[in-house]
């Protein structure tokens, strides 16, 4: 190559440098806080989607610039750009953008040069500025583009058994512009609402209660706000809840009713004394169903007269009431056998050790 080859240079690269001294664009302005140009900046704020137009100007713009604060554009003036940062994307009529989404605006009033960015990012968030050049002198108007994210929830806790009295960490992450903010809610089983914010739910020694849907929703003031759930299920031991029992004369069918609440759900079985008794045989009928066990007798006898005990087990404990089957007359008090629960040693030896052989 020749000497004269040195001064040969892209003719794109002399306007770009033209138009850098022309409309005095800092080169490579960073969009961060705190970070201002030598006027205010509109903002102009959209979603991550849609369309931008970019044609607002500040406050301070000369009144020959139009009172609608657009950019633009009359016959004083002799050239016009829009650029962002130091990228020149158009330059009069003539695109330099690459971008497709980037076009320029066929707006009704013929001295308005506005551009319009599609289908916008995060990336293209920044400063913008439009720069015209009248009776040699330049001048520039500055907007600022903001993009909105709806908050997305991106990670979430799955669903979580733990036994009573364990410790439990929820997690929740979510992304969004501005950034999100995260609420969690429960409703218990008696009734209380929980709340927390934050991304994380330490719970130490997780009671029964505890158990149950927790809702996590994600907010930042943007569309609605998304929302995931987490389930916790909570082992823990059998307690008895409710016995029945009702006089019944010999000859007719009685029933003794026992329910338990467990989970997982209880095994049932009953004893007469400490002998048990099993479906079918001497004259009796053991129905299990969910966390009820109704001991059902066809034909009740003088011998079946008594104290029977109903024994609730799952793999977290065992417990265990005493139900009476009496006659029509006889005085009972029920709920006694509820609050006290009864059943000798041997009788619940003999339980644990049949309830564990099934394993």
């Amino acid at each position: 190559m020749g000497i004269c080859g040195y001064f040969v240079v892209s003719w794109k690269y002399l306007v770009v440098i033209a138009l850098r001294l022309l409309f005095l664009v800092p080169a490579g302005v960073p969009a961060r806080s705190g970070e201002s140009f030598s006027k205010p900046m509109d903002n102009i704020t959209v979603r991550q989607g849609d369309n931008a137009v970019l044609k607002r100007e500040p406050s301070d713009v000369p009144e020959s610039w139009g009172r609608n604060k657009r950019c633009i554009v009359d016959d004083k003036v002799s050239k016009v750009a829009w650029l962002n940062r130091s990228t020149i994307l158009f330059a009069g009529n003539e695109k330099w953008s690459l971008d497709p989404r980037v076009i320029l605006l066929d707006n009704t009033a013929a001295t308005e040069y506005s551009i319009k960015i599609q289908n916008v990012n995060v990336y293209d968030e920044g400063p913008y500025v439009c720069s015209i050049l009248t009776n040699k002198r330049p001048k520039s108007s500055r907007v600022h583009l903001i993009v909105q994210v709806p908050a997305k929830i991106v990670n979430i806790s799955s669903d979580i058994t733990v036994n009573e009295g364990s410790s439990v960490t929820l997690m929740c992450l979510a992304i969004g512009r501005p950034e999100p903010t995260i609420m969690w809610r429960h409703s218990t089983s008696n009734g209380r609402n929980f709340m927390s914010d934050g991304e994380y739910v330490e719970i130490t020694s997780i009671t029964k209660e505890q158990s149950g849907v927790y809702e996590c929703s994600a907010s930042n003031d943007f569309l609605a706000p998304d929302v995931r759930t987490v389930q916790v299920t909570v082992n823990y031991a059998p307690f008895i809840s409710d016995v029945r029992s009702t006089g019944t004369p010999v000859g007719q069918k009685g029933i003794l009713q026992c329910e338990a609440s467990a989970v997982p759900l209880a095994d049932f079985a009953w004893y007469k004394e400490d002998r048990r008794l099993f479906n079918g045989l001497n004259g009796v009928k053991i129905e299990n169903k969910g966390k009820q066990s109704m001991l059902i007798f066809f034909n009740v006898s003088e011998e079946d007269y008594g104290n029977y005990t109903c024994v609730a087990m799952n793999t977290m404990g065992i417990t265990n009431a005493s139900i009476i089957l009496y006659g029509p007359g006889a005085v009972h008090d029920v709920n006694s056998a509820v609050l006290s629960p009864r059943g000798s040693p041997c009788l619940l030896l003999t339980v644990v050790l049949s309830y564990l052989f099934k394993f």
